[in-house]
């Protein structure tokens, strides 16, 4: 250490005492420090303490020396002194302090995780994975196979078929790509590249089709089976392939008045396709199944199948080959007489089957076109004046009230004036005096005599014979767009009414009820609805018979038996002998009457074969013919050939003995 240089121990009180003294007047300036705020500290740190106190009077001594102590300090620091450091155990305080909130919070949020976890593990989660799960689920309807319907012999009429509708998601078509290593593009393009061979289009086309917005577009229907799993397993984005039950009519034309359609849905939309339609509908079913991001079913993911039904089958009373011929002929016949339309029918006379139903220009079911605007089957919905065919109902009810028998004569003159002065009768063609008997006058058709007969019925009776063999009233076929004719009640018929309804005028019926009038008398004198539907089979094959009936009697078995008789002769030996079909006995009658509606003609006629042992009832009906008026004419030949091919067809046993015929003249 130097000479002479003080050390600061010996130096710091001089200095002090120094300062001081020569000060002795100056405020004590140094009494701050005593109460300046220290930190605490321990006993082991008194050294350092009391060496700091020694630096600290030491610089105020030098202070006060050089004259700089009489600049007051602030209150509570020492002039030059500056602001003590927090010392080591502040620093450790602190941090502790740091570290425990930062501990909390911590706490916290794992707390808070902790939390959740278990409300979505424990508490929420089953609800979670369920919406999640329902997200992924779709679900589709399933079909029930409709019924089929079939002839009486079990030939196929109307059948579904599987069938397969393509539809595409336009947006999903978009983001289509491609592997590229058969040189297929992404999107539409690649998408129609690949499905028009096998639906057989132009892809540039269909690819013009699978661009859009649209999330559904059907782009095919009907596909068959093996193209719909050639599509599938393709698997192509946006493309959809649902199944559909597709209505087929393996027969065409046959019976497409009968049968009807099904619209797109496969819900009956006309004929019996419409009335059995409830029956002949199959249950839906659904199925659910877990989806994946293309919409295609996630193998081992969740499925439930609620499986669809099957619906009865119709078994019908129509004879396939019967009603061919029948179309056949009703075509054939109304383009030979420049006919407007044409109808025949063809029953049971005892059980009320109808074994062929037949409309010229019958429909194609499996392309209908516009047919679905009204009635398909004129036989039912078109009426008209059934004429000389009605006078059968005037003669039985007047043989069963006694006003006449088959052989009471009569001498008709060529007019008869009502006594009610209403107007003169006459008949078809002009005649003097005849002497005919009541067969006679069935027989040669004669308006005139038949009003002479009929006359002995009272207006009620004459009403209730009507409608008791079916005028007015339905007869409950299971056919839509059936009408029940025209009978206005008795006390709206004038003068003139009261007689023309003795010969078929005054009065309208459809073709059906027309044939039911003869099945009547041909089954005894028992009227029996007319019925379609034999049966039904069930989706295990079980089939039951559909009930029939209870027959309504009109006339005496005795009466419809002469009726009968009197009916041969007016194919024997009246108008009506074109009618005949060799080998066997046909009682029937011809008529014409006018149009109620068109101003034209309704030729017609209406018969029973075997007339011995009666089978088959026919009805041939012509609307508006040009070549003749006359139902002996036009319509009696088509009888002929129809009942004919019938007979034959259910193997009916020629007539036996010949017929006993009541005398027609006197």
């Amino acid at each position: 250490m130097a000479a002479g240089r003080p050390t600061p121990s010996a130096a710091a009180p001089a200095r002090r005492g120094a300062g001081l003294a020569g000060r002795a007047d100056a405020p004590r300036r140094a009494r701050p420090f005593a109460t300046m705020r220290r930190p605490r500290r321990s006993t082991d740190a008194a050294p350092r303490a009391a060496a700091t106190q020694a630096r600290t009077r030491g610089t105020v001594t030098g202070m006060a020396a050089t004259g700089t102590l009489a600049r007051p300090a602030p209150a509570g620091r020492p002039p030059g002194a500056r602001r003590p450091a927090a010392g080591p155990a502040v620093r450790e305080a602190g941090s502790r302090q740091r570290v425990g909130a930062m501990a909390v919070v911590v706490a916290l949020v794992l707390a808070a995780l902790a939390g959740k976890l278990i409300w979505v593990q424990a508490i929420a989660g089953p609800t979670i994975a369920a919406q999640a799960l329902h997200q992924r689920l779709s679900t589709v309807t399933v079909l029930g196979e409709r019924g089929q319907i079939t002839d009486a012999n079990g030939v196929p009429l109307a059948v579904s078929v599987e069938r397969y509708d393509i539809s595409v998601n336009q947006v999903q078509v978009a983001k289509y790509k491609s592997t590229g290593s058969d040189g297929v593009p992404d999107g539409a393009a690649g998408v129609a590249a690949r499905l028009a061979p096998l639906l057989g289009v132009n892809a540039a086309e269909l690819g013009g089709r699978l661009v859009g917005t649209s999330t559904f577009l059907y782009i095919a229907k009907g596909v068959l089976p093996e193209v719909a799993r050639e599509i599938r397993t393709l698997g192509l984005n946006g493309v959809m392939v649902d199944k559909v039950a597709d209505r087929l009519y393996p027969k065409g034309r046959l019976a497409g008045n009968i049968l009807g359609f099904v619209n797109s849905s496969g819900t009956g939309l006309q004929g019996l396709e419409l009335t059995l339609d409830k029956r002949l509908a199959g249950a839906a079913g659904k199925e659910t199944y877990e989806r994946g991001a293309r919409g295609q079913a996630i193998p081992g993911g969740y499925s439930e199948d609620t499986p669809a039904t099957t619906g009865d089958s119709a078994r019908l009373t129509l004879l396939s080959d019967v009603q061919w011929k029948a179309q056949e002929a009703i075509d054939a016949q109304v383009a030979a007489t420049g006919s407007k339309s044409g109808v025949i029918v063809v029953m049971d006379a005892h059980t009320g089957a109808v074994y062929a139903l037949a409309d010229s220009g019958t429909i194609d079911p499996n392309d209908p076109g516009k047919a679905g605007e009204g009635a398909l089957s004129r036989a039912i919905s078109n009426v008209f004046e059934p004429g000389s065919t009605g006078k059968v109902v005037t003669m039985a009810a007047a043989i069963e009230q006694g006003v006449t028998t088959p052989t009471t004569t009569y001498e008709v003159p060529g007019t008869w004036e009502t006594p009610n002065g209403a107007g003169v009768i006459k008949d078809s063609h002009d005649h003097g005096l005849e002497h005919l008997t009541t067969t006679g006058i069935l027989a040669e058709s004669s308006n005139i005599g038949t009003v002479m007969i009929g006359k002995g019925l009272t207006v009620q009776q004459r009403y209730d014979y009507l409608a008791k063999f079916g005028f007015g009233s339905r007869t409950g076929i299971e056919m839509p767009g059936e009408t029940g004719g025209i009978l206005h009640p008795v006390d709206e018929w004038d003068g003139r009414t009261q007689y023309n309804v003795l010969f078929g005028q005054g009065v309208a019926v459809n073709a059906l009820q027309a044939a039911s009038v003869y099945a009547t008398i041909a089954n005894g004198g028992v009227h029996v609805a007319p019925r379609l539907v034999a049966g039904w089979t069930s989706a295990d094959g079980t089939y039951t018979a559909a009930p029939t009936g209870v027959g309504d009697r009109v006339v005496s078995e005795q009466t419809a038996q002469q009726v009968m008789t009197m009916l041969e002769s007016a194919v024997d030996d009246g108008t009506g002998t074109k009618a005949s079909v060799a080998g066997y006995r046909v009682a029937g009658k011809t008529g014409t009457a006018q149009e109620l509606t068109t101003g034209g003609v309704t030729a017609s006629f209406i018969g029973v074969v075997p007339a011995d042992s009666p089978r088959l009832v026919v009805a041939v009906i012509l609307h508006d013919p040009h070549s003749s008026v006359y139902g002996g004419v036009v319509a009696a030949p088509v009888f002929s050939d129809v009942a004919g091919f019938a007979l034959t067809e259910l193997g009916i046993a020629p007539s036996g003995a010949a017929a006993n015929l009541y005398p027609t003249t006197w």
